[in-house]
């Protein structure tokens, strides 16, 4: 049986993780007293014996288990935001090109891709690499989440008892331009500038919607809605996990895959403007989802293995 250590298997990522594979027979789950997990001798045993390890933990300490891995057999997959733009890890988004997916089979180092950069990545990595839109072209992306990708302590003021009622109302946060998602975006889709960047938390628990809006003008030449569409089929038509819908309803709701680790985009728009979103779990496609997806490929199984998906998503 393949051996697995989920290290940060407390958090929201690392409590999904768990529910996923726990019920899996090709997988053996390794484990630690929860009050010797911040011991450094005590982690490296688990380590030693995993064939895989997940960290879903903050950047400086992804990094640090990383040195603790050192000389092992363990291959690491980091849910952290620590190595996303790396060279020397494999950015574990398969879905962007074959050898995005080739390097899966035998990477050592797979840094999975944030929740809002997957949703983003997924919508203009394909107009990319077709030519469809020029690497510098200026963006701009709203992207709304639910309250668990703020994780255990955002959790806690979202579903406390007595909180404040202002919780109830959107939360616009990264106002300076910041976001930590930022450098992935633009590395993994080569652009030449980051795009403008709008991330609101909205008063449920999971799910995401992330939209960009650009202009015809903005693309290399006029492509309407549906040869737009055919664009995004012709790059994801082999995708279990990402669904490119035929039709744009007139209103879509960021909870609507909340459970689920798959992926719907849609296009929408008119003669002079093009609305792009992409639909899923922040937890699911934009945490868990994706390193379980990462897994599967690192051990040769198909991609979408003990995930939950509608394979007739339209």
């Amino acid at each position: 049986m393949t051996k697995v250590f989920i290290v940060g298997e407390a958090g929201t990522t690392g409590l999904r993780l768990r529910t996923r594979l726990s019920s899996r027979p090709d997988l053996e789950l390794l484990k630690i007293n929860d009050s010797l997990r911040k011991d450094p001798e005590e982690l490296r045993r688990p380590i030693e014996k995993a064939d895989f390890v997940f960290l879903c933990l903050p950047d400086e300490a992804a990094i640090e288990i990383c040195k603790l891995a050192k000389g092992t057999k363990a291959r690491l997959i980091d849910c952290s935001t620590a190595h996303r733009t790396a060279l020397d890890w494999t950015y574990g988004f398969p879905e962007l090109s074959s050898s995005h997916k080739e390097s899966l089979g035998s990477a050592k180092y797979v840094s999975s891709p944030g929740c809002h950069a997957s949703g983003f990545i997924a919508l203009i990595y394909p107009l990319i690499s077709q030519g469809i839109l020029p690497k510098d072209a200026l963006l701009a992306c709203t992207s709304l989440t639910g309250y668990s990708g703020g994780g255990k302590n955002m959790i806690s003021e979202y579903e406390a008892t007595d909180r404040n009622s202002i919780f109830s109302s959107p939360r616009l946060y990264s106002l300076e331009q910041n976001h930590k998602h930022l450098p992935e975006i633009v590395v993994q889709c080569g652009l030449n500038s980051a795009p403008t960047f709008l991330p609101i938390v909205g008063d449920f628990y999971a799910g995401m919607l992330t939209t960009i809006t650009i202009h015809h003008s903005q693309l290399n030449k006029p492509y309407d809605v549906k040869a737009l569409r055919d664009c995004y089929h012709k790059h994801y038509d082999q995708s279990p996990l990402i669904h490119v819908m035929d039709e744009a309803p007139s209103a879509l709701y960021a909870g609507t895959f909340a459970g689920r680790d798959d992926m719907a985009l849609y296009v929408s728009g008119n003669a002079e403007r093009l609305t792009l979103c992409s639909l899923f779990d922040n937890l699911g496609k934009g945490a868990s989802g994706a390193a379980i997806q990462c897994l599967n490929m690192m051990c040769h199984l198909p991609e979408e293995t003990g995930l939950v998906f509608n394979q007739k998503t339209n």
